[in-house]
């Protein structure tokens, strides 16, 4: 069996921060798992990861004498699955827009070298890749679909006991082991519904499918779930979320408005925080791009809150449409924020903007992992260090 190895394109890679800041691209989450655990459930193989310096302790790579090199914003299906499987050593398997998806090779490659040693192979199926945050969430609800057929087609759901529950085309409903329902709404008529393990659905939630929510999350009592919508393990969500995709250990746990959205992990909303997905014009939406430092064109009707990890905000505050927040930031006060907020951050548009000192915004950020019994250690503070020393140059001062 050949080593896997997940890569950072750097081009998408610039493209998908601020969450590739703190993860290799494959760690991003979309539909009901991320890339990474994708692609070692479709080839039953542990993988490892080739990405930037600063995030290499925590997610290394492991090489050998057969060694397959797979983009890291590429979605596995089946034919990609197979395909990847048999492809021949020194070989190159290549997109029609001459993206690398794969490489088989006996030695160490990354993407600055080429594929001038390579024998090329053109794969002209449809295939998924995340190449913008906003296909995050745009593709989301394909994804759910996608994984849970995977799911759904290996193994049996857990029985929905409670009698107060209402389920809407059941078969289309997967609940793991120790998952606890209370008087909700499931609907699976326009999509699957995934229920991780320990996951609790509270009172008077109402779900419609497709949607996903991971181990040990919670669903607070009146919860307003619409369609394409993923919430990672970990989580507490309330209020109205719609089309987004929280990735793990992150709270937005009262009432309030997420719309066409993407929140890292360990990031906190306010209660009563809302965010706007729909400009009064009807135009596309615009949305900071770290790659050009300039705002860059969607093409979307819809698109809300981009935000990285340990980012929170304070109670009431309102994110204008198509906002980007970046790593570690705390923003908060009245009126609608700017439409980028830079990594380390401190205030909000009636106040201004500082930055927020490396020492604080470390020490709040161990005290909201360790809340979750879940260990900080040294390697996670030199990736947030690196992270601070990345993003000077855009903070204001």
């Amino acid at each position: 069996m050949p080593d896997i190895i997940l890569f950072d394109d750097p081009v998408l890679r610039t493209q998908l921060l601020p969450f590739t800041y703190t993860r290799p691209v494959a760690g991003i989450r979309i539909g009901i798992n991320t890339i990474a655990e994708k692609w070692m459930d479709w080839l039953q193989s542990p993988i490892s990861y080739q990405t930037e310096r600063h995030l290499s302790p925590k997610f290394g790579i492991h090489t050998s004498a057969d060694n397959v090199f797979v983009n890291g914003s590429l979605c596995p299906d089946a034919n990609l699955a197979v395909t990847i499987h048999e492809l021949p050593f020194n070989t190159a398997l290549v997109s029609a827009q001459n993206e690398i998806l794969a490489i088989r090779t006996a030695t160490r490659w990354n993407p600055s070298t080429g594929l001038a040693d390579f024998a090329i192979i053109s794969y002209n199926e449809l295939f998924t890749m995340v190449r913008n945050v906003w296909d995050i969430f745009t593709f989301n609800g394909a994804q759910i679909k996608a994984d849970f057929e995977r799911i759904a087609s290996s193994r049996q759901s857990a029985d929905i006991t409670d009698p107060y529950t209402c389920c809407y085309n059941s078969e289309n409903i997967f609940v793991e082991e120790g998952a606890v329902i209370k008087a909700s709404i499931l609907n699976a008529e326009n999509g699957p519904i995934y229920i991780g393990r320990n996951a609790l659905i509270q009172e008077g939630s109402m779900i419609q499918g497709p949607f996903a929510i991971g181990e040990s999350s919670v669903l607070a009592q009146g919860t307003k779930i619409r369609p394409n919508t993923t919430v990672g393990p970990f989580c507490k969500v309330g209020g109205e979320v719609s089309n987004c995709v929280i990735f793990g250990y992150s709270n937005k746990g009262h009432d309030g408005y997420l719309g066409n959205s993407v929140l890292g992990e360990w990031c906190n909303l306010g209660a009563n925080t809302n965010n706007s997905n729909l400009k009064n014009d009807h135009g596309p939406v615009k949305l900071h791009s770290y790659a050009t430092d300039a705002l860059a064109d969607t093409g979307l009707l819809f698109c809300g809150l981009i935000m990285g990890d340990y980012s929170k905000a304070g109670i009431s505050t309102m994110f204008n449409t198509g906002t980007v927040v970046g790593v570690s930031t705390n923003v908060f006060g009245a009126g609608f924020q700017a439409k980028h907020i830079p990594s380390f951050s401190w205030g909000g548009a009636a106040e201004g903007f500082s930055e927020y000192r490396f020492q604080k915004a470390l020490a709040v950020a161990k005290d909201t992992v360790s809340r979750r019994n879940v260990t900080f250690d040294e390697t996670e503070e030199n990736i947030l260090k690196s992270v601070f020393e990345q993003t000077q140059e855009q903070r204001i001062s």
